[in-house]
């Protein structure tokens, strides 16, 4: 069960979620990339493009493209820090976590930067929100394991 935030940890949450908005990690599409996907959120317009390149079973490089609200952005340079050189597997578990931060009252421990968005559960609207660059890149692993 998890207790309110105190304003300091708002306050640092919020910083860390700004600062990822304004001064994205990762941004721009990987040339070449092994896979590519574009993940829309139509109810507010947020649109991300997630490009992947794998070295084995490693994510070598990864980057994205894209418009939208604060968390959506945000939330894809966290997730793209978080998961770049990785193992497949660390990946995908680090999505299913943060997945479960939001979704099913799961723990933020060792998500990194990724923590910063556990308040958005508290507004369901904009889970689709944070959520929409994990769903991209659970996709775009799933397409990594049909190619091996």
């Amino acid at each position: 069960m998890q207790v309110g935030f105190t304003p300091v940890a708002d306050d640092l949450f919020r910083e860390i979620i700004l600062d990822h908005y304004r001064h994205p990690r990762h941004r721009g599409r990987v040339d070449p990339a092994d896979a590519v996907v574009e993940a829309d959120n139509p109810l507010c317009g947020d649109l991300i493009d997630l490009s992947i390149r794998f070295d084995g079973d490693q994510v070598a490089e990864i980057g994205f493209e894209g418009t939208g609200c604060s968390i959506s952005q945000a939330a894809c340079s966290m997730l793209c820090d978080e998961v770049s050189g990785a193992s497949l597997e660390h990946a995908r578990d680090v999505a299913a976590r943060f997945k479960a931060m939001l979704i099913e009252d799961g723990s933020p421990d060792d998500l990194g930067d990724l923590e910063a968005l556990q308040g958005v559960r508290s507004y369901p609207v904009r889970v689709k929100c944070a959520t929409l660059p994990c769903n991209a890149l659970l996709q775009a692993l799933g397409d990594a394991e049909v190619r091996t």
